[in-house]
């Protein structure tokens, strides 16, 4: 039976560093694939308009790479996510969760650096309540290069993964279409580098006994 899959990405590329091979395979499994973009770079915000022209040429050209069945945006500021009420944000995510009703739902980790994911995480997983979303069976944490592996290494915020996904077959895919956001990654050390990108694939594959893996941390599973 197909799945309705839906990536809840704060910002663009989330989607691609955090899950980009699982797509891919769920897309060539015969699932429907969604995209769910929560914040957008604005000139009202101090972005300029050849940047913001630049992000949404990346954006349509991510989703021709992927094949997304739909995307949705939120159209929040970025970088300014605790800005707005919680309430305001639910509301908006299970407006989308209500139209595509997802079986799947790979969301940021909660213990991210980024404020942006960890206040969107409290907002989403609001949205996964079982009476209120029945449709939803499955839910994940992904883990984001530059965001997860900043967050603070305790018991209760390091990301323990306990799912993993071999991707071997569109790694080389991945690193394309990651590619697209010129301006998101740069040259070793830098976290956002292929090199790095390619170093965690490897990492997580050696776990699973695969060329290459993503892996994810399981928050709950309805069968």
């Amino acid at each position: 039976m197909s799945e309705v899959v839906c990536v809840v990405a704060l910002h663009p590329d989330d989607e691609t560093l955090g899950c980009g091979g699982t797509l891919l395979k769920h897309k060539e499994n015969g699932d429907k694939i969604h995209w769910l973009i929560c914040t957008d770079i604005k000139e009202i915000d101090g972005f300029s308009l050849e940047h913001v022209t630049r992000r949404e040429n990346e954006i349509e050209t991510v989703t021709s790479s992927y094949a997304f069945d739909s995307v949705h945006r939120l159209g929040l500021s970025t970088m300014k996510v605790d800005e707005y009420s919680m309430s305001d944000l639910i509301s908006r995510v299970s407006m989308v969760f209500n139209d595509i009703k997802p079986t799947t739902v790979y969301l940021p980790f909660k213990g991210d650096v980024h404020s942006d994911h960890r206040f969107m995480f409290n907002a989403v997983y609001s949205c996964t309540k079982i009476f209120r979303y029945p449709f939803i069976k499955r839910i994940y944490m992904m883990e984001t290069l530059s965001e997860t592996d900043f967050a603070l290494s305790t018991k209760e915020d390091s990301f323990v993964p306990n799912i993993f996904i071999d991707i071997s077959p569109y790694q080389k895919q991945k690193l394309e279409i990651i590619q697209i956001y010129e301006r998101e990654i740069s040259v070793h050390p830098f976290p956002r580098s292929l090199r790095n990108i390619d170093a965690l694939a490897t990492l997580r594959g050696a776990t699973a006994g695969c060329e290459y893996a993503e892996s994810f941390m399981l928050l709950k599973e309805i069968k």
